[in-house]
């Protein structure tokens, strides 16, 4: 069961995941004591293959944060938790950071992923509340997102890039392995994605994915971010999935019902003073 799994509409969720997406962006996972040995293929390679969540708990159930004693309090983690470390700034260009502050100004009303509009792995992977379902054999991995109902394709037997790629919204992916660690290189977005509340990006973006399957429970995943056209230099951020064997991907349809973009548009040209965001008055 996951509690939780519907919240409000579409953009509410939008904002929501912009705001805790990168909450587990952070220094590798610590050492926890493994639950069993990681599944391998026929080739020796790690199996992937699991439906995961974002999380920090190990365990079957699906993480909700269980309230406690207290309303509004969440029960304390139990121990053996993976914890994370310090978030690593995002290092913006000057003039991209004034630009991601207006987008906040403005609550976020821009961000693409309110238009039911594709998103980026580094957007998708890291939400607590959607799984995310790998399927792998010796030739792909799949990866289905049950946020925004995405799919990606990823080579890993070698194949690179294909000649006739254009540019996607999630761009285009090819795998190979390093030792046990799956690498992915992700090229070729459109412009204009977003990957956090505000942290926009360009047809430059490249990122660099790595997928490590430590035990039986545990895939560690990080990504370095490289967009000479917005940051500064590359910068990276990671998550912890955890097996949730007793887990489904559900459908998720982004553009029922999705209303809200209109009437936040609809005050901001009638009466914009009570929408728009002042981080500078107190």
């Amino acid at each position: 069961m996951r509690l939780l799994h519907r919240v409000g509409t579409p953009f509410a969720i939008a904002l929501l995941f912009v705001s805790s997406a990168f909450a587990q962006n952070a220094a590798p996972a610590q050492s926890v004591p493994p639950s069993g040995a990681t599944p391998r293929m026929a080739n020796g390679k790690p199996d992937l293959s699991g439906v995961y969540q974002s999380s920090t708990r190990r365990g079957r159930e699906w993480d909700a944060e269980s309230p406690g004693e207290e309303p509004g309090i969440p029960a304390p983690r139990r121990p053996g938790d993976v914890r994370p470390g310090p978030r690593e700034p995002i290092p913006f260009q000057d003039w991209a950071r004034k630009q991601a502050q207006e987008y906040l100004n403005r609550r976020s009303i821009d961000d693409p992923a309110a238009r039911c509009l594709p998103q980026p792995s580094p957007r998708t992977t890291p939400v607590g509340l959607f799984p995310v379902q790998l399927v792998q054999n010796a030739h792909d991995l799949v990866i289905l997102y049950e946020y925004m109902d995405q799919a990606r394709v990823i080579p890993i037997d070698g194949r690179g890039h294909p000649e006739d790629m254009e540019p996607s919204y999630k761009g285009n992916s090819v795998g190979h392995w390093d030792g046990d660690t799956l690498v992915v290189d992700v090229v070729n977005f459109k412009p204009g994605g977003w990957l956090n509340s505000g942290v926009f990006t360009s047809e430059q973006l490249h990122l660099t994915e790595r997928y490590t399957r430590v035990d039986r429970d545990q895939l560690n995943y990080e990504v370095t971010v490289e967009d000479p056209k917005i940051f500064t230099k590359p910068w990276t951020m990671r998550a912890t999935l955890m097996l949730r064997e007793g887990t489904h991907l559900r459908e998720y349809a982004c553009v029922e019902n999705n209303q809200d973009p209109d009437r936040y548009e609809k005050l901001l040209s009638t009466n914009p003073t009570i929408f728009l965001r002042n981080p500078e008055q107190k």
